[in-house]
């Protein structure tokens, strides 16, 4: 789970006061291949969320995270670094769920549409979503036994608990029938 959160930490937008990591450690490179790293604009500022890659065409992240330009990064390890691993994958749509609510991130869950597939790689690789029965960035996958369970909201500014995750299976209905449309 450290190698999880450390990574979901680099993930978060600056001056969240997570330029620091205390107490972790750097993730084996690629051991969480179904990881996104989404950017986007809002209001002309540039901003950036974590997601999963649920499907060769889609990614999940948090509703929250929506601007304009929103691009996706898979197969990163530094994203500060290009590497080979990497793909660049514009975004052709951003589907927030239709009860979203802003005010108080109710339904705060997101598709995002690629504008073209994820190639498969050891370093890209999509995680299965339940079948429907802590702290990370907005976005970012709990993931229990290979499954992707919540997607986080929110949480406090300073790092402590709680954190709010979106619980997927709740969802799923939605997830599978917009995925299917498109």
């Amino acid at each position: 789970m450290q190698p999880l959160l450390l990574l979901l930490a680099l993930l978060l937008p600056l001056g969240a006061g997570t330029e620091e990591i205390i107490g972790g450690h750097e993730a084996k490179p690629h051991s969480r291949p179904y990881m996104a790293f989404v950017q986007f604009l809002d209001k002309d500022k540039k901003r950036r969320c974590g997601g999963v890659l649920v499907h060769k065409y889609f990614v999940l992240t948090a509703a929250h995270c929506r601007g304009s330009s929103i691009s996706v990064v898979l197969g990163a390890h530094n994203i500060k670094k290009q590497e080979m691993t990497q793909q660049d994958i514009p975004v052709r749509k951003a589907i927030p769920h239709p009860d979203y609510n802003p005010k108080n991130y109710s339904n705060d869950i997101m598709l995002l549409k690629l504008e073209r597939e994820a190639k498969q790689t050891a370093a890209v690789r999509p995680l299965r979503l339940p079948t429907g029965k802590t702290r990370g960035d907005s976005g970012g996958p709990l993931v229990c036994n290979n499954v992707v369970q919540g997607i986080f909201s929110y949480g406090k500014g300073d790092g402590n608990p709680p954190g709010v995750f979106m619980k997927v299976s709740h969802f799923l209905p939605w997830v599978k029938r917009t995925m299917k449309r498109l």
